[in-house]
């Protein structure tokens, strides 16, 4: 097998590798919708209940699947996230072939606790064990929020390609590991603070200043790189360090998505860090 066929082969082992890590950044953390089903008079109804939601317009809630909606009813009941506030429902409503439901929008890092009951076949089926927790956040424009995540995963992808190469013990690894460090300062350094911003009104809200998962997580990773760059400039042969900052770029990116992120204080208008 040829050097430029095994390069190849790792360039392939190397996407496939990001795409499961970007399908677990996706599917885990705190802003991923619950979904679920349950079945009534023999008839499966699915339900998506958001966790996360743009703070200019309500959230909406609903059931969908091949039965008919006119055949169950349900509600919704919410309150603020962190409230003793009474419980306010608000009922779906019959949309084609959903039932729909809408929770009034909240300003950004606002978050309600909201639990869902369904009636049918003269039955209540709480959905619900424990309340969902859906957070607000201001849009973030697509020109942002697009390279954001397309740099971040160039990143993830560099990282992975650069810990192999230094296993192999290969001449590039300086080289990859350059590219890497740029991805992760305008994807994660300079276009995260941006996105933070749009969403929460916040460049950074990670140390010294906060304690932002996803901040923190970024700095870590973008410390690593930039003295695993340096220790590789001084010595090619150190390639150990740029093993170790893929690694740790890694252990990062295992993190759920969004843990202990920026929440509003509704007592105090305040926005801080929450779970």
């Amino acid at each position: 097998m040829t050097i430029k066929t095994k390069s190849i082969l790792w360039w392939i082992f190397s996407i496939l590798f990001t795409l499961s890590i970007a399908y677990y950044q996706r599917t885990t953390g705190p802003t991923y919708p619950v979904r679920g089903k349950i079945e009534i008079n023999d008839q499966v109804y699915k339900y998506k209940l958001l966790t996360s939601n743009d703070s200019d317009k309500p959230a909406q809630i609903y059931f969908y699947g091949d039965g008919r909606m006119d055949k169950i009813s349900a509600y919704a009941s919410y309150r603020k996230y962190k409230s003793n506030d009474d419980w306010i429902s608000v009922d779906f409503i019959a949309n084609d072939d959903k039932l729909i439901a809408e929770l009034p929008q909240q300003p950004p890092a606002g978050k309600l606790s909201y639990k869902i009951v369904v009636e049918g076949n003269n039955q209540t089926y709480d959905i619900t064990e424990e309340p969902v927790v859906i957070r607000f956040k201001g849009p973030v424009p697509g020109f942002v929020l697009y390279p954001h995540i397309l740099l971040m995963f160039l990143a993830m992808l560099f990282s992975t390609r650069t810990g192999i190469e230094a296993l192999i013990k290969g001449d590039r690894t300086f080289s990859y590991s350059r590219v890497t460090l740029i991805f992760l300062l305008f994807g994660g350094m300079i276009l995260g603070p941006v996105v933070q911003k749009y969403a929460f009104g916040e460049f950074w809200t990670g140390w010294p200043f906060g304690k932002d998962l996803t901040d923190n997580k970024t700095l870590v990773a973008f410390a690593a790189w930039i003295i695993a760059v340096v220790r590789l400039r001084k010595n090619s042969e150190k390639r150990g360090w740029a093993l170790a900052a893929a690694i740790i770029l890694l252990a990062i990116y295992l993190i759920p998505h969004s843990m202990f992120g920026s929440e509003l204080d509704y007592s105090t208008g305040e926005i801080g860090t929450g779970e």
